[in-house]
């Protein structure tokens, strides 16, 4: 059988080109080092060849890597002109999708990024929101598709699951709990499905608790508890060194896992088109991991 040259490898080969490493190409192309490495080792094993010097200060690329990527180049470009000329004469519409804010910080936004260029006549209008409310815009077919978080027993059959992350107890480290009051609770807010848990859990813990702060930012919830205004539940992504995790405290939280879903009363090729994009990227060892 004749060797076969995986377009998505020969990006990874040209993106560890430009970057002048693997680590900077995984940050660029929102993949795993592993990710990567794996790439370029499929395309290694179906030439029969080294492309990458392992050896410390020997140059990026091997000989025969620097002659691959001249024709990874030309191979690249091809694909792309005959994609982006074929397709966006014959996909046109609107979609309406809906992220977290967390997730306006993954290898989504570059997905959304190709996806524009590929069809210029398809408008995406992306809401950013709360994962509850997300769940309700999708049910109300308000929206098209959406990622947004689940507890991981929460999953639908019909969820693509991206990734999947701890919760964690946490307060500044310089923080006491307080025995004689209230320890002060920071949460998003009332659509925080986090927040819901905790209410759930409050009649078996044996110790009250008395929300201080309501915010929808991460960024607003992580200043909050880094200053020690109180204790909060933060996906284990957002632990900084200045957090202390509690451990041993409170009942431990479920997992959570970032999952992808389409509403069931969208129907149109452009929704379709852009719901195969992003499942084909979640196929990708993190490729859509929140940075």
């Amino acid at each position: 059988m004749p060797a076969k040259l995986d377009v998505d490898s020969l990006r990874a080969l040209k993106c560890v080109a430009d970057q002048g490493g693997v680590t900077r190409a995984a940050d660029v192309l929102a993949l795993s080092q592993s990710a990567v490495s794996h790439k370029i080792k499929r395309l290694e094993d179906n030439i029969d060849c080294t492309l990458l010097n392992r050896r410390a200060g020997a140059p990026l690329l091997t000989e025969t890597g620097e002659r691959l990527l001249v024709y990874a180049n030309r191979i690249i470009a091809l694909h792309d002109e005959a994609v982006a000329g074929l397709s966006k004469r014959t996909l046109a519409g609107s979609v309406r999708l809906g992220m977290t804010e967390d997730m306006t910080s993954s290898g989504l936004a570059r997905i959304l990024a190709r996806f524009a260029r590929l069809f210029p006549d398809v408008s995406v209008r992306t809401h950013v929101a709360q994962s509850l409310i997300l769940r309700r815009e999708l049910d109300e077919g308000a929206i098209d598709l959406a990622v947004f978080q689940v507890f991981a027993d929460e999953m639908k059959p019909g969820d693509t699951a991206l990734f999947e992350n701890g919760l964690r107890w946490v307060k500044a480290r310089d923080f006491d709990l307080p025995s004689d009051r209230p320890i002060p609770f920071l949460a998003y807010d009332d659509h925080c499905f986090y927040k819901q848990w905790l209410v759930e859990q409050m009649a078996s813990m044996g110790r009250p608790f008395s929300t201080v702060l309501e915010c929808t930012s991460n960024a607003g919830i992580i200043a909050a508890v880094e200053a020690g205004l109180g204790v909060s539940i933060v996906n284990e992504q957002h632990v900084s060194p200045a957090m202390a995790v509690l451990e041993g405290e409170f009942p431990p939280p479920p997992d959570i896992v970032y999952v992808f879903r389409s509403s069931a009363k969208s129907k149109s090729n452009a929704v379709r088109v852009l719901a195969e994009e992003i499942a084909r990227e979640a196929a990708e060892q993190n490729s859509l991991k929140v940075a």
